[in-house]
């Protein structure tokens, strides 16, 4: 695709970078076949090479956004899925990131948007403000039905409301800063990303990884001072608090490779393993250039870190079915396909895949939360692809994913399964009783 950005324009290197973006694409359209909206909508400029023209027209021109661009950038999921099927290797995602951070910087939303953005930049990258609110929000739940049908600010509050879990866990003892001792003899030593919105609403989940992980001979470190990705806010066109929640995460990390050394930084949330991977690029201007181009190096996928491990399960087979949900972060972000699969076959189970399995299921973030309607389309789609192989539980490897599809039959984290079958407790939920297990905080020190 040819460009137009002047000299000028060109030192600025997010434009320089968008640019290089820009002239990859070949306008083929392969990328509206695979693309969650236009599936759905139908709409050209609901499609990634409609939003390209769009983005393409809005920076190269210097003009503030208008709303036309912001409606249909809103609408991307970003996914992904478009740089997966594209033959050309058009980097989609660096192109909508800056995107992003131009509307921010250039477009005045309305009121009621403002006021839902900045409530999620302030409460969920933070474990203990997101707790408080929950806790509120399963209070609030049952009024959800009185509200009206119409509108977009309440179908958003509906949709708040509707995500909220019924019962908030108290807070878990893995996540503080510490170290969990490898059982045995020590194989390797890795720092978990304990995260943010994921510790509050299933607190399971670092759980399972680390009991798993300390029994394989790990030394799992949760470093003081890291949190939140930043990919919450990143998303959101926010550029200055993702990248101080990167920093974050950089210097903790650093120190940890500095003193006693990392093999991996593990990341169970693959939301946050697309960001973290991409913190090379996100710090490219920086200081810490660096440092971030070793944390991306180090950073995987907890079940890309298994198989390298060489996971094997320790009970009989279970005699289940798993509809392995591919979370989109996961298969298009980070291009983890196979892993989980054979994760999972490796524990006994029966694999099922389901059809569309490349498309979104709408939760995209905080997208379920800012675009109800299309989440609620998507999640109905996929939930009746999944349900279409009979499964005895559903298997997903990101807290979003497994958020926006529970409610029916149970969904759990691939490594809650992974952890049972390796000796491991029964993820809550399942249709059947095995026992065992050990507490969650064996083996932790601080």
């Amino acid at each position: 695709m040819q460009t137009l950005f002047s000299p000028e324009q060109l030192r600025d290197p997010d434009t320089a970078s968008s640019n290089q973006v820009l002239r990859t694409c070949v306008h083929c359209g392969f990328c509206t076949a695979t693309c969650p909206t236009f599936l759905l909508l139908g709409d050209e400029l609901d499609s990634p090479r409609g939003r390209i023209y769009l983005i393409k027209d809005m920076l190269e021109s210097g003009r503030p956004a208008t709303e036309e661009v912001v409606r249909h950038v809103d609408r991307c999921l970003s996914c992904l899925s478009c740089m997966t099927t594209c033959p050309s290797g058009v980097n989609y995602m660096h192109l909508v990131d800056h995107a992003r951070t131009y509307i921010q910087a250039t477009y005045r939303r309305p009121w009621h948007e403002r006021l839902l953005r900045d409530a999620l930049k302030r409460v969920l990258p933070h474990p203990r403000r997101l707790r408080v609110a929950l806790l509120g929000a399963s209070v609030a739940r049952p009024l959800g039905a009185l509200l009206p049908k119409r509108g977009i600010f309440f179908q958003r509050l509906r949709a708040m409301l509707a995500l909220a879990p019924a019962r908030v866990a108290p807070a878990s003892c893995v996540e503080r800063p510490q170290v969990h001792a490898a059982i045995g003899t020590r194989r390797g030593r890795v720092a978990l990303l304990a995260g943010c919105a994921q510790q509050v609403l299933a607190p399971q989940i670092n759980q399972a990884t680390i009991r798993l992980l300390t029994r394989m001979g790990i030394e799992v470190v949760v470093a003081k001072g890291a949190g939140c990705c930043g990919a919450l806010t990143h998303h959101m066109g926010l550029h200055d608090p993702a990248m101080a929640s990167a920093r974050a995460n950089i210097a903790a990390w650093t120190a940890e490779i500095d003193g006693a050394g990392l093999d991996a930084i593990v990341i169970n949330t693959s939301g946050c393993g697309t960001t973290v991977k991409d913190y090379g690029f996100m710090f490219r201007t920086e200081a810490e250039k660096p440092q971030a181009e070793t944390i991306s190096a180090l950073a995987c996928d907890i079940s890309e870190y298994l198989v390298r491990l060489g996971y094997a399960a320790t009970r009989p087979k279970p005699g289940l079915t798993v509809a392995y949900h591919a979370a989109c972060s996961l298969q298009h972000g980070q291009k983890v396909t196979t892993e989980p699969k054979s994760l999972l076959v490796a524990a006994g189970f029966t694999v099922a895949v389901p059809k569309e399995s490349h498309i979104c299921c709408g939760s995209a973030g905080t997208y379920n939360l800012m675009q109800p309607e299309i989440a609620g389309q998507l999640r109905a789609r996929k939930l009746a692809h999944l349900e279409a192989v009979s499964p005895d539980v559903i298997a997903a490897g990101n807290i979003g994913c497994i958020t926006q599809l529970s409610g029916g039959i149970p969904v759990v984290h691939t490594i809650e399964l992974l952890d049972w079958m390796a000796g491991g407790p029964e993820p809550m939920g399942m249709p059947v009783g095995v026992p065992g297990g050990m507490p969650a905080c064996v083996g932790a020190r601080g």
